[in-house]
């Protein structure tokens, strides 16, 4: 038979990319849990049968994606080669195996086709609840924080682990929930399954081998050249964050040198005594698309253009915490590892790379409970809330940062409507903070305003995982720092960034999120958008004038038009 053409080949690749970004959706239509079908935390991809990714859907975060690019390999040492059977479906939710927290599960799929094993689908999701303590950073070690699952068969030849199934079911708090985002994970495989089997029947393949060396060759070709175009040199960078209790700094030696880029953490902090440490399979995610976003965004994630950037830290580091160090949050530190890689690719290719941003998500749970100060109506229950949301983005150097968008993690803000149809739980405010993005020739991007309480006749549980309380993010280039993140109560009761606090009948947590770092000097802003800026709310007059040098008629003449309602 003759080999396809490369117009045949690129056609594939294409389709490829489809089937997973379809599995993805898929997941998102399926799924159970607010974390997966609103905020779209998860990841879906295609391998060939000796587990290198060759697509993964554009739908996901850098975490999952990249993160589960190594899962597959995990999956095949520990079932076996010889025990890989049509019908099966592997589970593990091994923060080290798979990607970072007992939080996320990955489940695998051997792909078969004509009797023949091709390949394996993979997909990974976050659920709101595995046991525990909850999401949250307080536990000590990764025994505290829920169930672990380990590499294992969900179904062998078709049949179902019935006993799994129950194991899972009694050890969380949220079981249907659970029980559901499982098999949403398992059908959107066998929904990649049954459109790769359409592209081998219409292009008469019998196996993936040769468009996996179509793919894999053709990326490690382009990655490689982009690299060796850059400056041949060495630059290091540090960030300092809130930590739990103390501040952590993250610290990295970026190396460009011929077919490979570097980045060594060495000399970051170590491990926390809470549940904010990252696993090296995490922090290397995020290094990678840092990497990755920076030189070459066009050429799509597979094993290839992933293996030029070599990512290494010291064990038990803050990057790269080992079995059995808590790891629930390990998103809050990578998340800052991008900012941290740009601090040092600035210096080695200077006007790329966007300011520092709010970083971690602004993620809190609510734990709701009939009030237990007095009697509580019938119809309060308890329920598990979590919810996604984003401070601003980093200005870029000729952009503007993006407002309330998570930047690096891509994940989507949740509705209000969703939030509150999860539980009983009220969103009060959700609005963008004015002042809160860092000056410059480009302003970064703004954070928001958030309230929570819950309805009449519950109390609750808040757990906390925000950053940037102490150390807002700064700006590149002349450009100013963000504002940082501020928690209260409403009565005025000051309460922590990060960690389980309880919320009494009736009160209710006021939430500001902090904004991106700016880029340049703001004296260069262009006068029109320093006004655009003013007229939309995003910056007040006391800014405009004091930091931008807008004169005071100007300022009456934004103000008035805003009053007459004229386009902003």
């Amino acid at each position: 038979m003759t080999a396809p053409s490369t117009v045949a080949y690129q056609v594939m690749w294409n389709r490829l990319i489809s089937i997973v970004e379809e599995q993805a959706q898929a997941l998102i239509r399926t799924a159970f849990s607010t974390s997966v079908r609103e905020a779209g935390d998860l990841s879906a991809g295609v391998y060939d049968a000796q587990g290198n990714m060759l697509a993964q859907a554009v739908t996901g975060t850098p975490g999952h994606v990249n993160a589960m690019a190594d899962a597959v390999a995990h999956f095949m040492r520990r079932i076996g080669e010889d025990n890989i059977h049509e019908g099966d479906i592997y589970i593990t939710n091994d923060p080290w195996e798979g990607t970072g927290h007992l939080h996320d599960i990955t489940m695998v799929t051997p792909s078969f086709f004509e009797g023949r094993h091709v390949g394996f689908f993979a997909c990974t999701a976050h659920v709101v609840d595995i046991g525990g303590r909850g999401l949250g950073a307080d536990a000590h070690s990764v025994y505290e924080e829920g169930l672990y699952i380990p590499i294992l068969k969900f179904a062998d030849r078709w049949q179902v682990d019935d006993t799994l199934i129950r194991i899972m079911r009694g050890n969380v708090r949220e079981p249907d929930q659970l029980i559901g985002d499982v098999f949403a994970l398992a059908s959107c495989n066998e929904i990649g399954q049954r459109r790769l089997t359409d592209m081998m029947t219409e292009f008469r393949l019998k196996d993936l081998d040769g468009i996996a060396d179509f793919i894999l060759d053709n990326s490690r070709r382009a990655t490689l050249a982009l690299i060796a175009d850059l400056p041949q040199k060495s630059a290091t960078g540090e960030l300092t964050v809130d930590g739990f209790a103390t501040p952590i700094t993250l610290k990295v030696n970026v190396s460009v040198s011929g077919d490979h880029i570097m980045c060594d953490f060495a000399g970051s902090s170590g491990l926390d005594p809470k549940g904010i440490n990252c696993p090296l399979v995490y922090a290397k995610a995020y290094a990678c698309y840092a990497l990755k976003v920076a030189i070459s965004p066009d050429i799509p994630n597979n094993a290839a253009s992933l293996a030029p950037f070599k990512i290494t830290a010291p064990e038990n580091t803050i990057v790269n915490a080992l079995h059995p160090a808590p790891v629930a949050l390990r998103h809050i530190v990578g998340h800052f590892v991008p900012d941290v890689v740009y601090n040092a690719f600035d210096k080695i290719l200077p006007g790329i790379v966007p300011a520092e941003g709010a970083g971690c998500l602004c993620n809190f749970q609510v734990s709701l409970r009939p009030r237990s100060d007095a009697p509580a109506p019938q119809t309060t229950r308890r329920a598990e809330v979590l919810t996604f949301n984003s401070g601003g983005s980093g200005a870029r150097p000729n952009v503007d940062g993006l407002n309330a968008t998570a930047f690096p993690s891509g994940v989507m803000t949740m509705p209000i409507e969703a939030t509150e149809h999860a539980g009983p739980v009220i969103i009060w405010r959700k609005e963008l903070r004015p002042d809160s993005g860092g000056a410059g020739k480009t302003r970064g991007g703004l954070g928001q305003y958030m309230e929570v309480g819950a309805r009449d006749g519950h109390e609750f549980d808040i757990q906390a995982m925000f950053d940037r309380v102490d150390h807002p993010a700064l700006g590149r280039r002349g450009g100013g720092a963000g504002a940082p993140t501020v928690i209260q109560r409403d009565d005025g009761a000051a309460m922590a960034g990060k960690g389980k606090q309880f919320v009494p009948h009736g009160r209710r947590v006021q939430m500001a999120f902090p904004g991106g770092g700016g880029y340049g000097d703001p004296s260069e802003r262009p006068a029109e958008l320093v006004e655009r800026d003013l007229a939309r709310g995003y910056i007040s007059a006391q800014t405009a004038a004091d930091v931008y040098g807008l004169s005071a008629e100007t300022i009456a003449d934004v103000q008035a038009k805003v009053a007459k309602g004229e386009p902003r």
